[in-house]
């Protein structure tokens, strides 16, 4: 079979990040300022800080104000609680990120009680998750919407074709059935408990991989002619390798994704795009005098 055609992130995210520069210099000129992004940091995890350095970058590459909000050493859960709610209460910030996994002693549930949905803009929030699942506009998780826009800019057909999802979390797999099925592809869930993974695989015309398992997919799963968008990002003797062993997957697969180079800019440039929507949107309730939005 001949070579699979590449699916790379950077040239779309290059195309997004146009097209928020130009957002981000309107939005200065009518309001005076640029938005913030906060990205909150609870302990220090090395992965974490270097994925979080890249979205820093992106901000810096289209005028936006990254801050990076530390919440260090052993810390507690009212100590996280109180430290979202004052960026909650910060007009200029208009975004909220926080990084997982939290520690192990500080449950999701700290982050989701007090971030103000509104400035959600990675869509942890169950008002934002219930807004997706409803197909009404809300803050989408940004990983899942980057693996379904990648096959949309690269004029993948995704209407009728059967996509298997590898994984179930909040983060990437759900959301990415759920957006899959929003294009009108027949969607199959796997994960741990699921039977006769390769089976599945086989049949599947899109292949979405999130699971956190190093070269967990083979070529020899694949069915000749899919397409693969490998989410996974693991670190092994140094290296950056996805869920899927690229090396086999190659010799069957029409379309691939590159760990990495694939998923993670599309996820990036996708995030800026939701924090100018949320600035705008919150900029617009301060001018209308919204009791809920804070003064400069």
């Amino acid at each position: 079979m001949s070579e699979p055609r590449l699916l790379a992130g950077a040239p779309i995210a290059a195309e997004i990040r146009a097209t928020v520069k130009a957002d981000v210099a309107a939005f200065r000129r009518r309001h005076g300022y640029v938005p913030t992004l906060a990205v909150v940091l609870v302990g220090r995890d090395a992965p974490s800080a270097v994925y979080l350095q890249q979205i820093l970058k992106g901000c810096r590459n289209v005028g936006i104000e990254g801050r990076l909000v530390e919440i260090p050493g052993r810390v507690s859960a009212a100590r996280v609680r109180r430290r979202i709610a004052e960026l909650n209460d910060d007009p200029l910030v208009s975004g909220i990120i926080v990084q997982m996994p939290l520690p192990k002693r500080i449950p999701l549930s700290t982050v989701i009680e007090i971030l103000d949905p509104a400035k959600d803009i990675d869509g942890i929030h169950p008002l934002n998750a219930g807004l997706m699942t409803l197909g009404y506009a809300g803050f989408l998780p940004t990983t899942a919407q980057a693996a379904v826009e990648l096959l949309k800019r690269s004029g993948i057909e995704i209407a009728g074709r059967h996509a298997v999802v590898v994984g179930r979390s909040n983060v990437v797999g759900k959301p990415a059935s759920i957006l899959l099925l929003r294009e009108n592809a027949t969607v199959t869930i796997c994960h741990s408990k699921t039977r006769d993974l390769a089976g599945i695989l086989r049949t599947a015309d899109i292949v979405v991989v999130a699971v956190g398992r190093p070269r967990l997919v083979t070529g020899a799963m694949l069915r000749p002619g899919a397409v693969v968008v490998d989410v996974g990002i693991n670190v092994v003797e140094g290296k950056l390798v996805g869920d899927v062993d690229f090396e086999s997957a190659k010799e069957v697969v029409s379309a691939i994704t590159p760990v990495p180079g694939g998923v993670g800019p599309v996820t990036n440039a996708l995030l800026m795009t939701h924090l100018m929507r949320a600035a705008r949107a919150q900029a617009d309730l301060r001018h209308a005098g919204h009791p809920l939005a804070g003064a400069r």
